[in-house]
């Protein structure tokens, strides 16, 4: 059997268990998940992450293996930033905590699937147009450049949000969560719930995000096999971070100039290929444990300092 086919399988069949030992023993329908459970979810998706990443060393060597980690922690530290959209979603739709655990699994279900298409085409485009490499890091220079230098403290408002206003559009909506359903009948016309609402709006908001973060994956690899793993793992142990930092996400306002520097970073790497000058892989991964970790302690660093 080919190798990569029985990463494949192997991958496959960790994830299935992982996901029914989640929903099966680490959560309950309609439950609260608390901030104790939230970091036990959590340290079990970092955990088989890491876990995986061993296996890759294993099967396909270090190179792979750094790859793959790499990607990760840029997958890991962008979904940080969906999390404070994610927030300002439930407050919007004054959503009920017992329905966070099934919208957020829902929505994350769907923006995997969405992510895959994403994934599968652009590695397909990449392959036959090469020169779409610079295309993404002169983008990934730009985004980052403007993600440094914006005012992130500004108020988003979601009536101005272009898949709310197709929804409103096209979606007979109701303010009504529908004890937890999508649609509900009132007055005899079908009508589809703040739940479906929410669902779309985070799945949709996900995809936005991968639109830079899945390029800056490209720049650290392409191999297909770390950019799908790296980017389902990151984006599963998504909803257990969501309830883990959802009080304290605020505190790491720095975190999107950290993201800022490392976009800039993958960008000017892809760009400088065009000279052949191509850089190894473990520098990317320490540009980005330097650029996140830094911009997070620098975070809390300075909310004492203003505490105090």
């Amino acid at each position: 059997m080919d190798s990569s086919l029985l990463t494949y399988l192997i991958f496959g069949a960790v994830l299935i268990i992982a996901l029914v030992f989640d929903l099966g023993l680490l959560s309950k329908k309609g439950e609260t998940i608390t901030i104790r459970k939230a970091l036990v979810q959590t340290i079990f998706w970092v955990c088989l992450a890491l876990a995986f990443f061993g296996f890759l060393w294993y099967e396909k060597g270090s190179t792979t293996a750094v790859q793959y980690i790499s990607a990760y922690l840029m997958e890991w530290s962008l979904s940080i930033d969906n999390i404070f959209v994610f927030i300002l979603i439930f407050s919007f739709f004054a959503m009920k905590e017992e329905y966070y655990g099934r919208v957020l699994l829902i929505g994350i279900m769907i923006a995997i699937v969405l992510r895959i298409i994403f994934i599968t085409v652009g590695v397909a485009l990449v392959a036959k147009f090469n020169w779409l490499l610079y295309i993404f890091g002169a983008i990934l220079i730009y985004t980052g450049i403007s993600m440094f230098v914006a005012k992130h403290d500004k108020e988003v408002n979601l009536e101005e949000n272009k898949t709310y206003k197709f929804l409103k559009r096209f979606f007979p909506l109701t303010t009504s969560n529908g004890n937890g359903k999508f649609t509900i009948m009132e007055n005899g016309k079908k009508m589809y719930t703040s739940i479906f609402a929410v669902v779309i709006l985070l799945a949709t908001t996900d995809l936005i995000f991968a639109i830079d973060s899945i390029p800056a994956v490209f720049g650290i690899t392409q191999d297909r096999l770390v950019i799908y793993t790296s980017n389902i793992f990151a984006v599963l142990g998504l909803r257990s971070l969501f309830f883990l930092l959802r009080g304290a996400v605020n505190k790491f306002r720095y975190l999107p100039q950290g993201i800022a520097i490392v976009l800039v970073f993958i960008g000017v790497k892809m760009l400088i290929e065009i000279f052949h000058i191509v850089l190894p892989v473990y520098v990317s991964l320490i540009a980005i444990i330097i650029c996140i970790s830094g911009a997070m302690l620098y975070s809390v660093m300075n909310e004492k300092k203003i505490s105090h």
